[in-house]
């Protein structure tokens, strides 16, 4: 919710340091664990892409109507939940969904593609004996209804034992977010056609906005490094 320093919602209990929520030493410490190589960082957050997206602005011959396509939303919505992966080993990584993007859905999205861990969620209940993510990792994410659901936040333990931290953002702080720039950059710049007609249409518009994202960010990691 956007608030500005006169509105009630912005006068209310002071929003916690950064530092003070998960793992000890704040983002500041992971970020230079990450840029070292000590351990892995990843942004997570959800997004929805509609088939008719913003325009922004468009034009037309004088004395001419703009005319700008609208499908309707219903049925052919798309949920995305990604992870963001900063320092050397950056990366992006997502999963698509018509449906709602629940805490079992981010359980096996967060074992399978960020923690590695064989047979995914179900591998949390017996991990192969010795088996732990090459480097540990912290899993950064805000307070959204399937971040905190027992069913995921109630795993906590089990997801440190195999090599993964949850970091908690405090309320209202997107702006502490990294992939929130991933999102809006997505579907502002790179999202091929702003109207489709189909789910599926839709889903491969959002893989090719995201495909080209993932290309940006793996190849500034490359500079990156070489520049170390």
């Amino acid at each position: 919710m956007e608030t500005n320093a006169g509105h009630p919602a912005a006068q209310g209990r002071p929003r916690p340091p950064a530092g003070r929520t998960g793992p000890a030493g704040g983002l500041t410490a992971l970020r230079l664990a990450a840029d070292t190589g000590v351990s892995d960082l990843y942004f997570l957050d959800e997004s929805g892409f509609a088939p008719t997206m913003p325009t922004g602005y468009t034009w037309s011959q004088a004395g001419q109507r703009a005319v700008v396509p609208r499908e309707d939303k219903k049925g052919r919505r798309v949920n995305v939940l990604g992870a963001l992966s900063v320092g050397q080993g950056a990366d992006l990584v997502w999963e698509k969904t018509c449906g709602k993007i629940d805490a079992a859905m981010l359980l096996e999205f967060v074992c399978t593609k960020l923690a590695g861990l064989p047979g995914g969620a179900a591998g949390l209940e017996e991990p192969p004996a010795g088996w732990k993510r090459a480097r540990p990792c912290t899993v950064v994410l805000d307070n959204a209804s399937a971040h905190v659901a027992r069913a995921f936040k109630g795993r906590r333990e089990e997801l440190a034992a195999v090599g993964v931290e949850l970091f908690y953002l405090p309320p209202r702080s997107p702006e502490l977010n990294d992939i929130e720039r991933i999102w809006r950059s997505a579907k502002y710049e790179d999202y091929p056609e702003r109207v489709h007609t189909t789910a599926e249409a839709v889903g491969n518009a959002v893989d090719q906005a995201l495909a080209r994202q993932r290309t940006r960010i793996k190849g500034s990691a490359t500079n990156f490094s070489k520049a170390a």
